[in-house]
């Protein structure tokens, strides 16, 4: 099925002519479509007379900007140095198992994006996930696979 990519030229040509609006443009696309389709990445390239391989090392650079389209629930495991020490690893292989998912990849429900972040900023709630805009802190993995039932009552069972 072919993608409509008619949102994708409207948000190019609303900046045609300006300069340093490249990360605007991306965003708009990506706030459209979820992602940005590797479509909408040519036709950035053509239309702003960037060459492709710069473009990817700038989307690519930019941890917000998704190659691929999420879940619908973010879940981001906090690897900072508190977290570390106190069972990130743990909790992150535990989803792992769960979800049956590599770190950066969407379940095949399309329910969760798994991902691993420098810093949520709660060392004092360590180790600690977010799910969307929501911290979970003080877990072990048997926690975090609870709060994620509660999100999602039937995932990892079967």
């Amino acid at each position: 099925m072919k993608m409509s990519l008619s949102k994708a030229r409207e948000i190019i040509k609303k900046y045609q002519g300006k300069e340093g609006v490249l990360i605007t443009i991306l965003q708009g696309i990506q706030d459209v479509y979820g992602y940005l389709p590797k479509d909408t990445l040519k036709i950035v390239a053509q239309e702003r007379s960037i060459p492709p391989a710069t473009l990817f090392g700038i989307v690519t650079f930019y941890s917000q900007f998704k190659l691929s389209p999420c879940g619908e629930h973010i879940i981001k495991v906090c690897h900072g140095t508190a977290c570390h020490v106190t069972g990130a690893e743990r909790i992150t292989e535990a989803i792992v198992g769960m979800l049956n998912v590599k770190e950066g990849e969407t379940t095949s429900d399309g329910k969760f994006t798994l991902e691993k972040v420098a810093c949520l900023g709660c060392c004092s709630l360590a180790p600690c996930i977010m799910i969307d805009d929501k911290v979970y802190g003080k877990l072990t993995a048997d926690k975090a696979k609870r709060v994620i039932r509660r999100i999602s009552p039937d995932t990892g069972k079967g």
